[in-house]
C-alpha cells in the first residue's frame, strides 16, 4: 500500500503540470528543485516531502481544496481547514460579506461558492430573481442555471446569444483551469439547455459603444436594464471555503438603468 502512494501523488502532480502547460524543467525552476527530482516524484521513484508538495502546489497555482487532495494522496494530513460559513471561526467573514452586500445596494450583489451556487444576495437581487420558478431555486439557486435555463433569465435576456456564449466560455475556462469534476458536470448540463429557435437577433442598441462587450441586458416591467459585473475574492485565504467564495457585484451601464435601480426600493 505504501508503494502505491507516491505513484498516485505523482500522477496528480503530472496532471497539474500538464494542465498548466509547463515542462518538468519549467516547474522545477519555479519550485526551486531539479527536473530530475521532479521526474522521480512524478513516476513514483521518489516520494515528495510535505514541504515539497506545498511548494509545487504554489508554483502550479493549485486550488486549496486540491492541495489537500495532493497531500492526502501522499499520506500527509491536509494543510487547509474547510469550514462552514456558519462556524464561529468565520464570523468576521460573514460580517464582511453582509457589509459588502448591503453597501452595494441599490445595485444587485451576490455571494457564490466554487460551483456558482448562490449563498447570499442583497435585496436588489430581486430585479434579477423576479419570476424565477421554484424548481430553479431548490435545493440552491445556481448562477449558470438561473441565467441560461429556458425557465430562468434566458427568456428575459435581450442578448441571450451573446450572454450564453460568454457564460459557457467562462465556465469552460474554469473547468480547464481547475479540473473540477462537479464544474464539468455543470458545464455539460447548462450547455445542453435549449435556446429558442425564433430568438431574434439583438437590435441595434444604445450600449454598442459601451466599454463592456457583453452587458447583461434584461427586459423588465420598467424597461430594458443594462448591467455589467465585477468579481471580488478574499486575499490570502487559509481556509478552503473562504478560498472558493466570490462576490459578484452588478453595476448599471447607463443612467436609465441606474435610475430604475435607485427607484426600486422606493416603489417597494
Amino acid at each position: 500500500m505504501e508503494a502505491e502512494q507516491p505513484s498516485r501523488v505523482g500522477a496528480l502532480l503530472r496532471e497539474w503540470r500538464q494542465r498548466r502547460r509547463l515542462s518538468q524543467l519549467d516547474l522545477a525552476n519555479l519550485a526551486d528543485t531539479s527536473a530530475r527530482h521532479l521526474s522521480y516524484m512524478e513516476n513514483g521513484r521518489a516520494r515528495p516531502s510535505r514541504t515539497m508538495l506545498l511548494r509545487l502546489s504554489v508554483a502550479l497555482d493549485v486550488p486549496l481544496r486540491e492541495r489537500n487532495t495532493l497531500l492526502l494522496a501522499a499520506d500527509y494530513a491536509p494543510a487547509y481547514r474547510e469550514s462552514s460559513l456558519d462556524d464561529g471561526y468565520m464570523a468576521s467573514i460573514r460580517s464582511a460579506l453582509e457589509t459588502m452586500l448591503t453597501a452595494h445596494e441599490p445595485y444587485p450583489a451576490v455571494v457564490v461558492d466554487r460551483l456558482w451556487n448562490v449563498l447570499q444576495g442583497n435585496r436588489a437581487m430581486g430585479v434579477l430573481m423576479d419570476g424565477i420558478p421554484p424548481h430553479l431555486l431548490r435545493p440552491q439557486p445556481n448562477v449558470f442555471r438561473l441565467a441560461l435555463h429556458p425557465d430562468g433569465l434566458a427568456g428575459r435576456l435581450a442578448n441571450l446569444g451573446e450572454v450564453r456564449q460568454l457564460f459557457l466560455e467562462r465556465l469552460s475556462r474554469q473547468v480547464n483551469a481547475t479540473g473540477d469534476t462537479e464544474l464539468r458536470l455543470l458545464y455539460e448540463e447548462v450547455s445542453r439547455y435549449p435556446t429558442p429557435e425564433d430568438t431574434p437577433a439583438a437590435p441595434p442598441s444604445r450600449h454598442r459603444q459601451s466599454p463592456i462587450e457583453v452587458p447583461l441586458r434584461i427586459r423588465t416591467p420598467f424597461g430594458e436594464l443594462a448591467m455589467f459585473s465585477t468579481m471580488a475574492t478574499f486575499g490570502a485565504p487559509a481556509d478552503v471555503t473562504l478560498s472558493e467564495l466570490a462576490i459578484e457585484l452588478f453595476y448599471p451601464l447607463d443612467d436609465f438603468t441606474a435610475g430604475v435601480l435607485r427607484a426600486l426600493p422606493e416603489s417597494g
